[in-house]
């Protein structure tokens, strides 16, 4: 499958009930190519309008903390376990992600990125290990087949809890020092 293929068969898609309500499918953004693949959980109001992931809020934050690192958006891919917005922003329901799933694996596939950094912790327990828990073991790389995996927390939960922002800064020196050596 390459890109164009997979692109089609995502807007296409209706595998499950977020495709009633979508605005846009939010498939991803940045570099094809990319050694680091940033996953979130799914779209959010702003994303679903737009129809890319993380333009919000989180998204500028997220572009901030990228910058700090000396990293843009251009040099890393960006994408959701989900690519069509949960009502309210609830968490994506277990079949809900099962469906996208496939099209996470086919991006992957595609990018072979050498990095995943999960933000949040859906996207954690949905990549790393179904217990993960974001305020234990954020930060810990673990080794996925040969590609190198972190976690750290979301974004949004840094706007809603800004103590916690120390915690992810110290998670992307980790991330930073990581990519310099691929």
């Amino acid at each position: 499958m390459d890109w164009n293929e997979l692109n089609e068969a995502i807007k296409g898609c209706s595998k499950c009930v977020l495709a009633n309500d979508r605005n846009n499918v939010v498939i991803g953004d940045g570099n094809k190519e990319a050694n680091l693949l940033i996953v979130g959980e799914g779209p959010g109001k702003n994303e679903d309008l737009k129809g890319k992931p993380f333009v919000g809020r989180a998204g500028q934050l997220l572009d901030k903390i990228l910058q700090a690192i000396d990293l843009s958006r251009e040099e890393v891919y960006i994408t959701n376990i989900v690519k069509c917005r949960p009502p309210n922003n609830r968490d994506p329901l277990s079949e809900e992600k099962e469906s996208c799933l496939p099209y996470l694996r086919a991006q992957f596939l595609l990018i072979r990125p050498k990095i995943i950094l999960c933000l949040g912790r859906i996207a954690a327990q949905t990549l790393i290990e179904p217990n993960f828990k974001i305020t234990k073991q954020h930060g810990q790389w673990y080794d996925k087949k040969g590609v190198s995996m972190m976690a750290t927390f979301h974004p949004a939960a840094l706007l809603r809890d800004p103590s916690r922002k120390k915690s992810v800064w110290e998670d992307v020196q980790k991330l930073k020092q990581k990519y310099d050596e691929i």
